[in-house]
């Protein structure tokens, strides 16, 4: 390059605005406000499975729910190792569906019709495609969504339950059993732990949440999961701590004995785990820990 060329150059960038430093950069785009992923895809063998988000909500002073047999002082030692706080927690709702290729099975259904058919639209599926629908126990999150002003939410679907579970309800005189369950007895039909809803999902006995609350084993091809619905409310305060009691455990004892048998079992066969409530996506593992067990949030092991 020339001299001439080289000062022609210069000469031309000095002429340059410094748009750069002398403007002040604008942002166009006002905020956009939190945002949160609604469903979690992922192959199960052969079976597609996916965790949904039906709703979330946030609660104040959660000591009024876990740890009620422990010291405020301990509560508040153990919350704060895990970074959690003692004024409030959030809740979340995750029903899952599986579709084995034949079926659109969906286990629970959230607190509302709303919730459970936004969240079943994000992630690409129409009530009218669920064939079955499993209620783990009879609280109000897992039946809330089942029924849309006195019509069924789901209208093509068959219904599933324990057997020992929608027998307790039926005699309990609840509104909520009445209003959502009830009106779809002749569509229902019951089990006892250990019977399949179809094949390679098989019904657990989970009793002390409720009276005949069940968790489900699923197996395809060899890969296997366990539902565990609302065996443990919380990863810490209830996972960790299971004999921790949690005042929505209608058995406390039970529901203690529950936790420990079957997060033993998952623990010990090393397979993935699906909480109702645990952190959304709401889908781990479960290690031990000292006398309890740990929530391992899965990290890509399902991605395939």
């Amino acid at each position: 390059m020339t001299d001439v060329t080289r000062r022609r150059l210069m000469g031309a960038a000095a002429a340059l605005p410094l748009v750069g430093l002398a403007t002040p950069l604008m942002a166009e785009a006002p905020p956009l406000g939190p945002s949160f992923a609604r469903h979690r895809r992922f192959m199960l063998g052969s079976f597609e499975v996916t965790t949904i988000l039906a709703g979330t909500n946030m609660r104040p002073d959660p000591q009024e729910i876990f740890g009620l047999n422990v010291p405020e002082e301990e509560f508040e030692e153990v919350s704060r190792a895990h970074f959690l706080s003692t004024d409030e927690s959030r809740f979340w709702f995750t029903p899952t569906v599986v579709n084995t290729g034949s079926q659109v099975i969906l286990f629970d259904t959230g607190l509302n019709p709303g919730g459970i058919t936004g969240a079943l639209m994000e992630a690409g599926y129409e009530a009218d495609q669920v064939d079955t629908v499993v209620i783990t126990h009879m609280h109000g999150d897992h039946i809330g969504g089942l029924m849309d002003l006195g019509a069924a939410t789901f209208p093509n679907a068959a219904y599933v339950t324990g057997q020992v579970e929608y027998d307790h309800w039926a005699g309990a005189g609840n509104d909520g059993f009445n209003s959502k369950v009830r009106p779809l007895a002749d569509r229902m039909s019951f089990l006892a732990p250990g019977q399949d809803v179809a094949g390679g999902i098989t019904s657990v006995g989970a009793y002390g949440h409720t009276p005949g609350h069940m968790g489900y084993h699923i197996e395809s091809d060899g890969a296997r999961l366990v539902l565990f619905a609302d065996l443990a409310n919380h990863p810490v305060w209830s996972l960790a701590h299971p004999d921790w009691e949690v005042r929505f455990d209608m058995d406390k004892e039970a529901a203690a004995a529950s936790r420990r048998e079957v997060l033993d079992m998952i623990a010990t066969d090393r397979i993935p785990a699906i909480g109702y409530h645990m952190p959304f996506p709401a889908l781990g593992f479960v290690d031990r820990a000292g006398d309890g067990f740990a929530w391992v949030p899965e990290s890509g092991q399902l991605m395939g």
